[in-house]
């Protein structure tokens, strides 16, 4: 089974036609669960039967089959197709009362989880009970809804009968739905909202597949970087993801295994993938070797055929090409080691291959690696072919050493996962454990206490910092661990601050609360108005990770971080409030002259990241000011909030 998206909702917010977009910019299945009730609806319809038994007996004698092409899903009664014949009005009146039934439910129930457990590389399911009863642990879950008046104008364009009073049967089908006792239609705990009253389509799956992306629900692109041994694969991977880790030696024949790293470029995410050299008559391990890179060539979105512009291109070159070509996928021709304008104008032989145009770079100084970049990304696929994330929401447990971070996970997870002592940093590597609390799954990751910065630190410390950092960049959100029983620390702040400048969602823990009297009780309220007022956004859970007292207030305040962090506001609204601001609190005159704000628009998300437009710089106090004011009207509790201004002519 693939990735499951489930979309929950009433009738007319637009789950069915954002559905199929994103199953199909995807490459997945679609399912419309609605569609299965509808069909035993005229079942019972066509057969004029009641009961829930005698249903049944007729769905034995004509089963339901839906075929989950998102560009042309139908629906079979029988041999019979009726996908048109669903949609009719005397079906839509009584479909809700059919679908209440329990025996019913449980049925197609069984039908809907086989049709998304066949489902190999992902399929969207939309309905009213997705997120809640049929996919429990989908891994994004969407509850797309809109008021009322606005889902009356798109179903009336919808059907063809002018005389129904489509805004009465939509307020009916709601209730209906609501306050059933079966599956009931509700927003499930960890489900993202979405809004569409403000949103025409496009905007409504862009807004899904923004989310898709940011929890790397999506296959990251493959490019296989391709060549005979030492034609500097390696050292260009290295110049691609910006650290030495691909291993380089000035002898042919280093790298033999294939070896996959992330690389980002111009916003894009994708995996590079080192091969070792193909030879066209290899022996010995060799053999083994160039079977690896073939292999390659058919897991990969992109392939990337290196060649030793110094040497140019040889016979054996030839014969890879001629593999390359069968692959019949986007090929990209680099001639490496141009060091300057004479090597380029000596490697321009490299058109003989018949390949293109080739791009010339020196993986060594860097020359011409960003223009390869930018053509590496033109090429790649929306959606690739590695394997994409579990769908966990990852926790960073942070903090200073002995704080109770290990302890407070072991609590969690109501067992002993990690190792706890009275002495300071017993924990030294990060720890991944999935843990079910809150009524949801959970990827925490417990992390060696910070001492001090990595840059001074030594020995086992310095790793263990850097294993921290690197936890923090792979989690969403960040519990900060504090002990509430001393005072707080100048480290502490500094936890505290690497978290917001890596840009993660934050939730403080006050641990220790059992030891907390009411002299240190006062004293912590001063402390807290004192050094946490740069992040009052961040909410603060009370826990004693002993005894367990207050665990159960951990899991909600991880839900709002994350709803926060990955909120987005309907450039409308936003506009709309930022004009209501302005009138009343204009920006603060600089050099004689009041600056003009043209418009605003959210540029992303995790976390949230704001651009105003403007004509003259404005002071950082009135975007402090901006900022606070977006946290009053829209929420952001847990998440930092970027607001950038850009000064740009009005055109």
């Amino acid at each position: 089974m693939g990735v499951v998206v489930a979309i929950d909702g009433p009738s007319g917010a637009g789950k069915s036609s954002t559905s199929k977009a994103v199953a199909i910019r995807a490459g997945w299945n679609y399912l419309d669960t609605g569609a299965l009730y509808r069909a035993v609806t005229w079942l019972a319809l066509e057969n004029k039967i009641e009961a829930g038994a005698q249903i049944l007996l007729a769905l034995q004698k004509s089963p339901i089959r839906f075929e989950s092409d998102p560009h042309d899903p139908q629906i079979f009664v029988g041999e019979e197709q009726v996908t048109q014949s669903i949609r009719g009005s005397s079906v839509t009146e009584n479909v809700s009362r059919i679908s209440a039934m329990p025996e019913i439910r449980h049925e197609l129930l069984k039908i809907q989880r086989e049709i998304i457990n066949k489902a190999e590389k992902g399929i969207v399911v939309e309905g009213r009970d997705i997120a809640t009863v049929v996919a429990p642990d989908a891994a994004l879950k969407i509850f797309l809804t809109a008021d009322l008046d606005s889902r009356t104008v798109r179903r009336e364009g919808e059907i063809d009968d002018k005389e129904i009073d489509v805004r009465a049967s939509l307020d009916s089908r709601d209730l209906i739905d609501s306050t059933r006792e079966i599956s009931p239609l509700v927003m499930a705990r960890d489900a993202v909202e979405i809004d569409s009253t403000y949103l025409d389509l496009s905007e409504t799956i862009d807004r899904v597949w923004e989310l898709l992306r940011e929890r790397s629900l999506l296959g990251l692109p493959i490019v296989a970087i391709l060549g005979r041994p030492n034609v500097g694969k390696s050292t260009l991977i290295n110049r691609f993801i910006g650290r030495r880790e691909a291993i380089v030696e000035d002898i042919p024949g280093v790298t033999r295994d294939r070896v996959q790293y992330e690389c980002e470029w111009g916003g894009r995410r994708f995996i590079v993938m080192d091969t070792g050299g193909w030879e066209a008559k290899p022996d010995g391990i060799s053999i083994a070797v160039s079977a690896g890179a073939e292999v390659a060539m058919e897991e990969a979105d992109v392939l990337a055929f290196v060649v030793d512009a110094q040497v140019g291109a040889l016979d054996e070159d030839e014969i890879l090409v001629q593999h390359l070509r069968k692959a019949k996928k986007p090929l990209i021709l680099i001639g490496n080691k141009v060091d300057g304008e004479r090597e380029e104008s000596d490697a321009h032989g490299l058109w003989s291959l018949g390949l293109g145009e080739p791009y010339f770079v020196s993986a060594l100084h860097g020359r011409g690696s960003g223009d390869l970049l930018d053509h590496i990304v033109k090429e790649l696929p929306e959606v690739g072919r590695a394997g994409s994330a579990d769908g966990f929401r990852r926790v960073a447990l942070i903090g200073r050493p002995n704080v109770g971070k290990s302890s407070l996970l072991n609590t969690l997870a109501g067992t002993q996962r990690s190792l706890v002592d009275d002495v300071a940093g017993t924990t030294r590597d990060p720890v991944d454990e999935l843990i079910e609390f809150g009524g949801s799954t959970w990827r925490f990751i417990d992390t060696a206490g910070l001492k001090k910065r990595a840059n001074q630190a030594s020995g086992t410390d310095y790793y263990a910092s850097l294993r921290t950092q690197s936890a923090l960049e792979r989690a969403e959100v960040a519990v900060v661990v504090l002990d509430a029983s001393e005072p707080i620390t100048e480290q502490d702040l500094r936890v505290i601050t690497m978290v917001e400048e890596a840009g993660k969602a934050m939730v403080i823990v006050m641990n220790k609360w059992d030891l907390v009297d009411e002299d240190r009780r006062d004293q912590l309220d001063k402390e807290i108005d004192r050094h946490l007022d740069q992040v009052e956004w961040a909410q603060r859970v009370n826990v004693a990770a002993k005894t367990g007292w207050h665990r159960d207030r951990l899991a909600p305040a991880l839900r709002t971080a994350l709803d926060s962090w990955e909120r987005r506001v309907p450039t409308a609204k936003l506009n709309s409030f930022l004009g209501a601001l302005i009138g009343a609190t204009p920006p603060p005159v600089r050099a004689g002259k009041a600056p003009k704000i043209y418009y605003a628009t959210q540029a992303g998300i995790a976390p949230p990241k704001f651009v105003v437009f403007s004509n003259a710089w404005i002071e950082a106090s009135y975007r402090r000011f901006i900022e606070r004011r977006l946290r009053e009207e829209f929420g952001f509790a847990g998440t930092p909030v970027q607001v950038v201004i850009r000064v740009k002519e009005r055109d």
